[in-house]
C-alpha cells in the first residue's frame, strides 16, 4: 500500500509529465521544431490575414491569460500541498468544541431528501465524537421532520422581506440571522450545507479541529460528487474539475493567504456567528444570485481570515445535461452580478474577475485548439510556453478530479478505464 506521500509524488511526476507532453505538442518547448502554436518563420500575419484578420488572431491568443492567474494558483497548490492526506486526526477532545449548528438550506421541494440526510448527517456526527451540537434546516416550504432534540426546523415566512430586498437562498439565511429567529451565541458556530449534502467522519473531524483552533472567522474544505450511486457520468465527469480546484485553488488561497481571492463555494461553509452576523447576506439583488460568492468576497473586504479544512464531503453532480447547464448558467450571472457590484471594491474581486471572465470567455480559449494550427502567428517564446501550460494544467484538473473520485478500490481496474474513456470522447465544461 502506497503512503500519502508517495501517491503525491507520483501524481506530481504524471502532472509534469503531462505539463511536458503539452509544452512540446503545442510548441512552448521547441525540440524538434513542431508543434500547433509554432508559426512558419516567414509570415508576417498583418500582410498575410489583413490587420483585422491578425488582431483577431493576436486578441484569442491572450485571451487565454485571463485563466493564468487561477492555473498558476492550481498548479502551485496541487504540488506544493499533498494531494492525498491522510485520515484526519482530532487535535483535542470534542466534549471541549464550542457549539455548532449544521445549517440546511432547502425550497422544501424534496422533503424525503432531506429527511434521510439529516438522519445520516446526524448518525456520522455521533460516530466522529461530535456531542455539542444541532441540525437546523431552513426551508420555505414546512418538511415535517421528526420532534427530536438535536435537529430545528425553520420555515421562512412568505411575507419576510429583508431591509435591502434580498432573494432566493440569502433570503432564507438572512432570515435565520434575525434576532427572533436566531437562538445561537456569537461565539457559536454555522456549519452551511446543501439539501443533499452528505458529511463524512473525515469532514466532522476537520471541522472540530477548525472550531476548537479559532483563529480563523471561515472555513472550506473538499467535496466529491462520485460517491455512492452515479446518476449521471457526463455531469459527474464535468464536475471533477470542481475537484481538483478544490485541492489546488481553493487550498492554496486559504492556507498561504488566508483570503478568498477566487471567491469559494456555497457548501462546506463554516462560519463564526459573529463574523456571519456582521458580514450577512442581506445583500440586496447582487447578493441573491451568487449569495455564497458575494458573501466571500464582503467578507474578504472586511478584513476577515479564512482557512481550508481537512476532509471532504460528498454531493451530487446534477441529474440532466440541462439541470447541468442552468446551475452553470446561474453561477455566471450571479458572479458577473458580483464582479460588476459598487459594494465589493475593485482590489478585493480584481482576481475574482479575471476568473469570471476567462470562464465567459472559454470558447474562444479553447478555439485557439483549432485556429492556431490552422493560422499561426508569430508570438515571443514565453507567450507561446505559457499558453501551453495554461491548457495543460487544465487538461490534468479533468485527469486529477477522476483519479479523486474515481479510486480503483471503489470501481475496479475495469470501470475506471471506462469511466477515462467517457471523459476523452467529450470536453465538460
Amino acid at each position: 500500500m502506497l503512503t500519502s506521500r508517495a501517491k503525491h509524488y507520483l501524481h506530481c511526476l504524471l502532472f509534469f509529465t503531462v505539463i511536458l507532453f503539452c509544452e512540446i505538442f503545442a510548441g512552448g518547448i521547441k525540440i524538434f521544431n513542431t508543434g500547433a502554436f509554432v508559426p512558419a518563420s516567414d509570415i508576417d500575419p498583418w500582410v498575410q490575414y489583413g490587420l483585422l484578420g491578425a488582431a483577431i488572431l493576436y486578441f484569442l491568443r491572450l485571451v487565454t491569460f485571463l485563466s493564468l492567474p487561477q492555473v498558476l494558483f492550481n498548479f502551485i497548490g496541487l504540488t506544493f500541498y499533498n494531494a492525498f492526506p491522510d485520515k484526519v486526526v482530532l487535535n483535542g477532545s470534542p466534549l471541549l468544541a464550542p457549539f455548532i449548528c449544521i445549517r440546511v438550506v432547502t425550497r422544501g421541494d424534496f422533503p424525503e431528501l432531506v429527511k434521510n440526510n439529516v438522519n445520516r448527517n446526524m448518525n456520522k456526527c455521533l460516530d466522529a465524537g461530535l456531542e455539542n451540537f444541532m441540525i437546523e434546516v431552513v426551508s420555505d416550504k414546512p418538511i415535517g421532520l421528526d420532534q427530536h432534540r438535536r435537529v430545528r426546523e425553520v420555515v421562512v415566512p412568505s411575507e419576510y422581506r429583508t431591509k435591502t430586498g434580498a432573494l432566493f437562498k440569502s433570503r432564507a439565511l438572512q432570515y435565520c440571522l434575525e434576532d427572533k429567529v436566531n437562538i445561537l451565541s456569537d461565539n457559536d458556530w454555522v456549519v452551511h450545507l446543501d439539501e443533499e449534502t452528505l458529511l463524512t467522519e473525515n469532514s466532522v473531524r476537520g471541522i472540530l479541529n477548525f472550531v476548537m483552533d479559532g483563529k480563523h472567522h471561515f472555513g472550506q474544505g473538499l467535496i466529491t460528487y462520485a460517491n455512492e450511486e452515479v446518476v449521471n457520468w457526463f455531469t459527474t465527469l464535468a464536475d471533477s474539475f470542481r475537484v481538483t480546484d478544490d485541492m489546488g485553488k481553493l487550498k492554496l488561497q486559504f492556507l498561504m493567504f488566508h483570503k478568498p481571492l477566487f471567491s469559494w463555494k456555497g457548501s462546506f461553509v463554516v462560519t463564526q456567528v459573529a463574523a456571519e452576523k456582521a458580514v450577512s447576506f442581506d445583500n440586496g439583488l447582487d447578493g441573491s444570485i451568487a449569495e455564497d460568492c458575494f458573501f466571500a468576497m464582503r467578507a474578504y473586504s472586511q478584513g476577515y481570515s479564512f482557512n481550508f479544512i481537512e476532509g471532504e464531503m460528498w454531493e451530487k453532480s446534477p441529474f440532466t445535461l440541462w439541470d447541468f447547464m442552468q446551475q452553470r448558467k446561474r453561477w455566471i450571472q450571479g458572479i458577473l452580478l458580483v464582479v460588476h457590484s459598487k459594494m465589493i471594491p475593485i482590489r478585493n474581486k480584481l482576481l475574482l474577475g479575471c476568473s469570471c471572465y476567462s470562464w465567459v470567455t472559454l470558447p474562444l480559449s479553447v478555439s485557439n485548439l483549432l485556429v492556431a494550427s490552422k493560422f499561426p502567428i508569430p508570438c515571443p517564446p514565453l507567450i507561446d510556453f505559457l499558453c501551453a501550460f495554461t491548457g495543460a494544467v487544465n487538461i490534468y484538473m479533468f485527469v486529477f478530479g477522476v483519479i479523486k473520485s474515481f479510486t480503483v478500490y471503489r470501481f475496479g481496474l475495469a470501470r475506471i478505464y471506462a469511466v477515462r474513456v467517457r471523459g476523452c470522447a467529450g470536453h465538460p465544461l
